[in-house]
């Protein structure tokens, strides 16, 4: 029989996720109800833990149409499953999910395809009204998981999630059909989107309580303390419990507060009043939350904050989109285009994507701060998507449900626990074969048995790992950087590689202009820093910066992008926009005027009445601007047409990319030394703009110029120079990028701005280092029949000519490589790619196989929205690495929860997502938290190697008392495990992480060589002196069965008898004997042994001499527990239950400890820290470093030179990181990187063998 094809939702999407069908079985669930009431309870935990496991002990599979319970499997490769409950209700009208195919194909073939599909839409809405008046109803089934409601779909058979108006729907139908907007009757569609909202719901404290307290180590505590209980063991069972309440209060507290914090940061402005334009043009004012796609929205003169996706109908906007881009750069917005009205007609029709789209989009969470309409007319938006499906929704969506991190400490934890869990078998079968041959009672088997699983896996474990994360989240807070999730400052610990946003992160928010390079008579003039002068006032070289632009005013102030906004403020000039009444009776050609201030340019002749001051200085020098051709990114420019008041002709004014312009302008005025000129500023990082002029005929009238093309606009320009322009670092930022790279750590930008400027920040921050090569990916998606493709392009190092407007623009001076095939470059390693978000959706989407390849060696990633942002994040988790973001905006959430340590600049959205917030708004805290990190996770080894060894000592001890049907007394257990081990534990986390940076690496795990030899060899050396203390004190001619009345010390040099009560009660549970004694006083001492040779410093951690309540705790320790053994105290040993034993045997006791001491101190200092593992673990290091843009085949030669290194690793294994693994396999390819001049084609069958074909272009 055929295997049954796997059914998904959201397929080919990134939560993608496998669904399986399940009814409920009655007989099942009779049996796992047995199961639960035999197993105490456990049985219910084990299936709570185990989603998949609860659902196939109690449901059948069955089809997808009949489940009552579905079980979801993500498809990534966590595998995490879902138990998800499907329900039934019954609705008035039709299904919306009713016969819904693809409206539309992607292609779309024809619009008569459309024109059909929307009056299917069209005929089911008048089938929903007269349902309604017939009262009928019709069963619909959905379930609901990660705040998306997932309909059954009768045509796919399958669940899916309702998309809104943005599935393959064209713009000529946008305008023909969905123009008008919804009824008020249609409350079909109300009730199956739901509200509008983003609602992001806090957890009761019962349940928040409930979750925490059902985690396994609660629930193995709980255990032990039953064990304990009946046991009579009380004291450290309170302790235990306390420390529980204790941890789980904070976990509480913290978890709510972040969720409190998120739920604050969705809820403002997710509520507001809205105006709705009915089918009948009646403008119906509702609440937000009303809102489903097909509503048509009135967006207000004085902005709002939109609570929903949306594509503007009619009308422009002005919109800040900070909380999706991080960049404070306000986007104008235009209407859709209606085909029918264009020239060319449907064959400029187009599917409506929001993301392709976005110049059309207005995006929720956004605010738009003004609108402009002309002649009355409404400024509308038609509502296309809502709630989760919406681009804030989604966002939200990512912090609230991040994919889970994983860490090999945890992972190698509970391995090791299991270990544990193997040898407490053991003990727990030895002890009832030991017991029963002894005729133990059965009751004491049962309790002894459960005690030494206790005993073997400590309860207390959690808390002490929890202590060194405590003491490190008071040093951060110090530091300035708080923290709401403290389980991530050990994976800081682990961090090689962090991206950084860019502006407000590496750079200074804004841009500074450093100066101007005129032309005169072909030739460059000195560069000049003073723009404001009187001299240059009627020049065209300041008029273009006056004038080309689309800056606007609202509400009085000067708004539009931060580089045109600097340009203009520079010059002095002020701008005047006409009013909206003057638009309304002049249409939209009423003209923005600029003109100099009054310092700038003072009046010709003295002004008698203050009146005429407004006509006399506008009449002398204003400038109006008649028309605009905004920026655009393929073009790399934008120009204007303007008129000086009183002038028979216009002016047209030209900035852009330098090459761009100085190819749009006749040659002879371009000066020969433009190439030159230009080098010399962007090999200083500057950021440079060109600039042109063109006088047009006078014949162009006002009316005329509003037809004419742009292209004749800008062609045979005269070019008139260069503005160069700063964009600052930080003052921290390269001194932290090259603290960074030299312990080893990769840093990458990840930005909203665009590329140019984010290289130059590469370049001059050190992120990029001068003799290294950027190679630019440009990915093309497929278009007319041709596959998908990737341009390699070789950038020059010293050309690096970033644009400057918006935007300025994605150009890229590129200097192509002509010496040759590039051969030379390609046996280098130090490259760097650079690609856009739009490359890098097309680079995921088609090449798979080299995506890994890009972002081993990506260093700088521009233009990246926020989900491409977290994309990349999870590209470079899936090749292995530890990856840390910082970034200050709320386009960086998904990213900054994403990643195994996010940290956050801002304290506003960012803050609600991040574990980490820093109060200082630069990068130096992204090395105080690694650093910290570091030293809590090398905290973390050593506390968790010293419980493994405390439970195995007490394992051993225990067990070798067991065998004499012995055991610890209460008050000697309440010793060890209070006195001891807690202070101890707690005490050893107190190290302070080590002032600097080092490339060495810690451990990621504690299955390695170097911690298991650690381990086993402690545990041996352990074991050999506690069974030799214990073998040897039989053998000692005083020794008898100790009974009340045994005295053995009657003939010692000390001379003590301690009398006894022959009437006293006898000891029923026999834990006063040599061997008690004697194995207490051994096991004692190993402690603190072992937890001198775990407690180690540098290079992560302050040496350990210098944690002085460390220090002053083992001291104090070590004097009590000798002065105890060698001169005894009648009323410690009395409450200890120790007896008294011959002084000769506690000085061999005491020789024991030395020995024992000295074989610990050198197999954990010259075995292990010294040369065999120093070498093999440094040679896994050097093997491939953090860096992929180090040379590696050169450091396998080099490292091939150590005999001591081969050695140790004789038959070279191959990495564990597939980053590392990736890196050799690449230093040795000799297709890699790409050469100069190549396009890399994606194969038409990608999608089934991921294969890509090199074509090389001549």
């Amino acid at each position: 029989m055929a295997k049954e094809e796997k059914n998904y939702v959201n397929k080919e999407r990134e939560d993608e996720m496998e669904i399986y069908g399940y009814k409920q079985c009655l007989w099942k669930l009779v049996l796992v109800a047995i199961g639960v009431v035999c197993t105490g309870g456990f049985l219910l935990l084990l299936l709570y833990w185990m989603p998949e496991w609860s659902v196939k002990a109690t449901c059948t599979q069955t089809s997808l149409k009949e489940a009552e319970i579905v079980l979801l499997r993500t498809t990534d490769e966590f595998k995490t499953w879902f138990r998800v409950k499907v329900y039934t209700v019954f609705f008035p009208g039709t299904d919306p999910m009713e016969n819904s195919a693809p409206r539309v194909s992607k292609t779309m073939e024809n619009d008569e395809g459309a024109r059909a599909a929307q009056h299917h839409v069209e005929h089911r809405k008048k089938k929903f009204l007269r349902k309604i008046s017939e009262n009928k109803a019709f069963m619909v089934r959905y379930f609901e998981h990660h705040s998306v409601t997932y309909f059954w779909n009768n045509f796919l058979q399958n669940f899916k999630d309702l998309e809104g108006l943005t599935e393959g729907i064209s713009w000529s139908v946008i305008h023909s059909h969905h123009s008008k907007g919804l009824s008020k009757d249609l409350e079909e569609y109300r009730l199956f989107f739901g509200a509008n909202e983003v609602e992001v719901k806090v957890p009761s404290v019962f349940k928040l309580l409930i979750d925490e307290v059902l985690n396994p180590f609660y629930i193995f505590q709980l255990f032990s303390v039953t064990v304990w209980t009946f046991n009579g063991y009380y004291y450290y069972g309170v302790a235990i419990i306390i420390m529980s309440v204790i941890s789980i209060v904070t976990t509480l507290h913290t978890v709510r507060k972040q969720y409190i914090m998120l739920h604050d940061m969705v809820a403002a402005h997710s509520t507001v009043r809205v105006s709705v334009c009915r089918p009948d043009n009646e403008i119906e004012e509702t609440l937000s939350t009303d809102l489903v796609p097909g509503d048509i929205l009135v967006i207000p003169s004085n902005g709002t904050v939109m609570p929903c996706d949306s594509v503007l109908l009619s009308g422009t906007c002005i919109v800040n989109e900070s909380m999706l881009t991080g960049e404070s750069v306000h986007q104008t917005k235009i209407n859709l285009p209606n085909p029918v009205k264009m020239s060319k007609g449907l064959e400029d029709d187009e599917i409506y994507s929001p993301e392709k789209h976005k110049r059309h989009t207005l995006f929720c969470g956004t605010t738009v701060i003004q609108t402009r309409f002309y002649s009355g007319e409404l400024v509308k938006a038609l509502v296309v998507r809502t709630g989760f499906g919406t681009t804030k929704g989604k966002l939200v969506r990512s912090i609230l449900y991040p994919k889970p991190t994983d860490f090999k400490l945890y992972r190698d934890a509970y391995f090791f626990l299991l270990c544990l869990v193997g040898v407490a078998g053991i003990g727990f079968l030895y002890t009832i074969i030991n017991s029963v041959l002894n005729e133990v009672r059965v009751g004491t088997i049962i309790i002894k048995s459960l005690d030494i699983i206790t005993i073997t896996v400590p309860p207390a474990l959690p808390a002490a790992l929890t202590a060194g994360i405590v003491f490190a989240q008071r040093r951060l807070k110090k530091l300035g950087i708080s923290c709401i999730s403290p389980q991530r400052i050990n994976i800081c610990g682990q961090l090689n590689l962090v991206c950084f946003d860019k502006t407000g992160t590496l750079t200074e928010e804004g841009l500074n202009i450093w100066g101007i390079q005129r032309v005169e008579d072909n030739s460059f003039l000195p560069s000049e820093h003073n723009i404001c002068r009187e001299a240059l006032v009627k020049s065209h070289f300041v008029a273009c910066m006056a004038a080309c632009h689309t800056l606007t005013k609202i509400d009085g102030k000067l708004s539009g992008d931060p580089l045109d906004l600097k340009i203009f403020e520079e010059t002095g000039w002020v701008l005047e926009e006409a009013t909206e009444e003057e638009t309304a009776l002049h249409n939209q050609i009423m003209p923005t005027v600029v003109r100099p201030s009054k310092q700038l340019y003072p009046e010709p002749v003295a002004v008698m009445d203050h009146e005429m001051e407004m006509y006399d200085l506008p009449a002398s020098y204003e400038i109006g601007i008649v028309r605009q051709f905004p920026f655009s990114s393929s073009l790399q420019r934008m120009s204007v047409v303007a008129r000086v008041l009183g002038e028979k002709h216009m002016d047209a004014y030209l900035k852009g990319a330098p090459e761009v312009v100085a190819n749009l302008c006749k040659a002879e005025t371009v000066p020969e030394s433009f190439p030159e000129v230009l080098k010399i500023y962007t090999k200083q990082g500057f950021r440079v703009i060109a600039l042109a002029h063109k006088k047009l005929g006078s014949r162009l009238t006002w009316h005329k110029v509003q037809n004419v093309s742009r292209d004749a606009i800008e062609s045979n320009m005269e070019f008139m120079g260069l503005i160069i322009m700063q964009n600052k670092l930080k003052p921290d930022s390269s001194r932290v990028l090259e603290e960074l790279r030299k312990a080893n750590i990769r840093t990458v930008m990840v930005t909203g701005d665009n590329m140019l400027t984010a290289v130059s920040v590469a370049r001059n921050s050190g992120m990029i280092l001068p003799q290294d090569k950027v190679i630019i990916a440009e990915a093309l998606p497929p278009k007319d029949g041709q596959t998908a493709k990737i341009h390699w392009l070789y950038a020059d190092n010293a050309s690096r000519h970033l644009d400057t407007s918006d935007t300025a623009s994605e150009f890229i001076d590129i200097k192509m490589e002509n010496k040759g095939s590039g051969d030379g470059l390609h046996q280098m390693n130090h490259y760097h790619f650079a690609m856009d978000g739009k490359s890098f959706s097309v680079v995921t989407e088609h090449f798979q196989d080299l995506l890994s390849k890009l972002v081993l060696h990506g260093t700088v990633f521009a233009r990246m929205a926020p989900d491409q942002k977290t994309q990349l994040v999870e590209a470079f988790q899936n090749i292995d690495y530890y990856v840390g973001m910082c970034g200050d905006g709320a386009n960086d959430c998904g990213a900054l929860k994403q990643a195994h340590s996010g940290i956050s600049l801002s304290e506003l959205e960012a803050s609600a997502a991040s574990p980490f917030t820093s109060k200082f708004s630069d990068i130096a805290c992204v090395p105080n938290l690694i650093r910290e990190g570091r030293a809590a996770l090398m905290t973390s080894f050593c506390v968790f190697k010293f419980m493994a060894l405390y439970s195995i000592i007490q394992y051993l001890s225990v067990t070798l008392l067991y065998s004499e049907l012995s055991n610890f007394g209460d008050l000697q257990f309440l010793f060890i495990d209070l006195a001891i081990i807690l202070v101890i534990v707690f005490t050893m986390s107190l190290n302070a992480a080590w002032k600097e940076l080092v490339p060495q690496k810690l451990p990621s795990g504690l299955i390695s060589p170097s911690m298991l030899f650690s381990v086993m060899s402690q545990i041996l050396i352990s074991a050999v002196f506690q069974i030799t203390s214990f073998l040897l004190v039989k053998q000692q001619t005083w020794y008898e069965v100790w009974t009340p009345n045994s005295d053995a010390c009657s003939s010692s040099k000390l001379n003590v008898t301690l009398e006894h009560n022959n009437t006293s009660s006898q000891d029923e549970k026999n834990i006063k004997n040599y061997e008690n004694t004697t194995v207490f006083f051994i096991s004692c001492f190993q402690y603190l042994i072992v937890a001198i040779v775990y407690s180690k410093g540098k290079p992560f951690r302050q040496p350990t001499y210098e944690n002085y309540p460390f220090m002053v705790t083992v001291l104090v320790l070590h004097i009590f527990i000798f002065l105890i053994m060698l001169y005894p105290v009648e009323v410690i040993d009395e409450a200890l239950e120790l007896v008294c034993v011959p002084y000769n045997w506690r000085i061999t006791m005491l020789i024991i400890i030395i020995i024992n001491a000295v074989a610990s101190f050198v197999t954990e200092i010259f075995l292990l820290d010294l040369t065999p593992w120093k070498l093999l673990s440094k040679r896994k290091e050097l093997g491939v470093s953090h860096n992929p843009a180090n040379n590696h085949q050169e450091v396998l030669n080099q490292k091939s030179k150590s005999c001591l290194s081969s050695f140790f690793s004789c038959g070279y294994r191959k990495p564990k990181a597939k980053y590392m693994y990736l890196a050799q396999e690449l230093s040795v390819d000799p297709d890699w990187p790409p050469k100069p001049k190549t396009t890399t084609e994606a194969n038409k069958n990608h999608t089934e063998n991921g294969a890509c074909q090199i074509i090389t272009i001549m």
